[in-house]
């Protein structure tokens, strides 16, 4: 779908009393979902009953180990989409683990939307870990890679 087309329907949608809006054409399915707004009424809050006495002097749980983020800095997804680590499908890896990567150096591409975006390194250093497989779908802020 056109780019100003899509931008057309996201206006119209905003615009008038509609809150959802679903198109499927010939290129692929469309839907635009107003969040909020003059019509939108937020769930009603829940009453819960009181935790019975015997419920509550019930011994608790052991916590869960608290999980311990990765040393060095991570590049994470700037966008919703599919993951791949070479250019093209029989070609090398743009970077490896113990990679040397500099600032603005590709290292990675995520297509979205038909639309291949190169992804590049946010800091200098040396890449200790790669988060996602080739083809995986990846989304909004997942770890891509961890550079120390």
């Amino acid at each position: 779908m056109d780019l100003r087309k899509l931008k057309t329907l996201i206006d119209l949608v905003s615009e008038s009393n509609v809150s959802e809006l679903e198109i499927t054409e010939a290129e692929g399915k469309v839907r635009i979902v107003k969040g909020g707004g003059a019509g939108y009424q937020p769930p009603a809050a829940q009453v819960l009953p009181a935790m019975p006495a015997a419920a509550a002097a019930a011994p608790a749980a052991p916590a869960a180990p608290a999980v311990e983020a990765p040393a060095g800095h991570t590049v994470k997804s700037p966008m919703v989409g599919t993951f791949y680590r070479a250019a093209s499908p029989g070609a090398k890896a743009f970077v490896e683990i113990g990679s040397q990567v500099k600032e603005g150096d590709t290292v990675c591409i995520i297509e979205a939307m038909k639309i291949l975006n190169e992804i590049e390194a946010d800091k200098s250093g040396t890449i200790t870990q790669v988060f996602c497989e080739n083809g995986q779908a990846v989304e909004y802020g997942q770890p891509l890679f961890t550079i120390e």
